[in-house]
């Protein structure tokens, strides 16, 4: 059976690749501790669990409206009132199955083949699928570590050519943990604003941040900007829902609406169940929040003095989401057992192979001098995969 041009351009998910061989490992009774997984390894707190019970004692266990019931609706605009000052009516949210669905979405109603989309990499590894399959061009821009791994207005003003559509913003960042500041916003909105261009703003992680950092959507910036950017969020890293599969957008009415029309042809409606217990997340104690918050910033701080320990790696302090994204480039053209050690992607393997710790290499995120851990694991996994690196570390020269 001959496959689609569409389905032979797509790579799979590094990240899932990496966490899947990791469990397999686990599964034939090897000691592996895995930093590549994206999700909390927090439980879903209780108030939430109970209102999908109810939802499905009450019968709500049928087809709802395809873009959310207006119950969820109204919790989002309620939601972005009250933490970004947004106003959005119920009819310009699109909940769907997950923020990956949600981006994805909003790409296809956005772009046209052909069209460039700017790219500051590292980047979410399914931003760059999700682009090839609108049949656009990803015009990527490699942001630069003492930045923060943050574009700036000068590099975003570079790339612009007659053929730019769209900016993809992520903050605070999968995998760099880089959050962008007011000011950093505003001077990129000049440039975006200028050159009439149109923004997606992925912010999945925006109640996971740390030393006093406030979350900033671009879109609150300015009625203008506003009018130009899909926001993207999701249920899931807040309150630790990464199965329930209920991600959201907010958007001007035109491309909500669009959204919508696409999705009543792919999936129709997200988990009617489902959307009573983001219901329940988003109005209900927001306190599981900060507990989870306070345990990942004691992770943080561990693993980054553990990985600054190391000689050779540099690191930069994360002010949100659950990773660190280390610059091991000082260990290439090491060996290790008589090979050459020459990308983090060869690195990644003898971890996983020599010591049963699964990271993910940065590759998969467009920048092959780094490592992707993930400190969504709990601190004894913590202490115990930073001993096993430390070790192996000391063996390659």
């Amino acid at each position: 059976m001959r496959l689609s041009d569409r389905a032979l351009m797509l790579n799979p998910s590094p990240t899932m690749s990496i966490d899947a061989k990791a469990k397999a490992m686990k599964a034939s009774g090897i000691s592996v501790v895995g930093f590549g997984a994206g999700e909390p390894d927090f439980d879903t707190p209780d108030h939430i669990k109970h209102a999908a019970v109810a939802a499905i004692w009450s019968g709500m266990t049928k087809y709802t409206p395809v873009a959310g019931t207006n119950e969820l609706k109204e919790a989002i605009c309620s939601k972005f009132k009250v933490d970004q000052g947004l106003e959005y009516q119920p009819s310009q949210i699109v909940a769907s199955a997950g923020a990956k669905h949600s981006l994805f979405n909003a790409i296809q109603v956005l772009v046209h083949a052909g069209d460039e989309v700017i790219l500051p990499a590292p980047y979410w590894v399914s931003y760059l699928e999700q682009i090839k399959l609108a049949g656009a061009e990803a015009k990527i821009v490699e942001t630069q570590e003492i930045n923060g791994f943050k574009i700036t207005p000068a590099e975003l003003e570079s790339v612009i050519n007659q053929r730019t559509r769209l900016l993809i913003l992520n903050t605070p960042g999968n995998p760099t943990g880089a959050v962008y500041s007011e000011a950093e916003l505003r001077a990129l909105g000049e440039v975006i604003v200028r050159h009439d261009i149109t923004i997606i703003s992925d912010e999945v992680y925006e109640k996971i941040l740390y030393d006093g950092l406030r979350h900033v959507s671009i879109a609150s910036i300015s009625p203008d900007l506003k009018e130009r950017t899909v926001v993207i969020n999701a249920v899931s890293k807040a309150y630790a829902m990464t199965g329930w599969r209920i991600g959201y957008a907010a958007a001007p009415s035109s491309v909500a609406s669009a959204m919508a029309s696409l999705q009543s042809h792919s999936t129709s409606n997200p988990t009617s169940i489902a959307q009573a217990a983001s219901v329940a997340a988003l109005c209900g104690d927001q306190e599981p929040i900060n507990r989870m918050v306070e345990e990942y910033t004691q992770r943080r701080n561990y693993m980054l003095e553990r990985l600054l320990s190391i000689p050779g790696i540099t690191c930069n302090r994360p002010g949100g989401a659950f990773y660190l994204f280390p610059n091991v480039k000082s260990y290439f053209k090491k060996t290790f057992k008589g090979s050459v050690i020459n990308c983090a992607t060869d690195l990644a393997t003898v971890l996983l192979e020599e010591t049963q710790v699964a990271v993910v290499p940065g590759v998969a995120f467009g920048n092959d001098s780094c490592l992707r851990l993930s400190y969504a694991v709990s601190m004894d996994n913590i202490r115990e995969g930073m001993d096993r690196i430390t070790t192996l570390m000391e063996r390659i020269y």
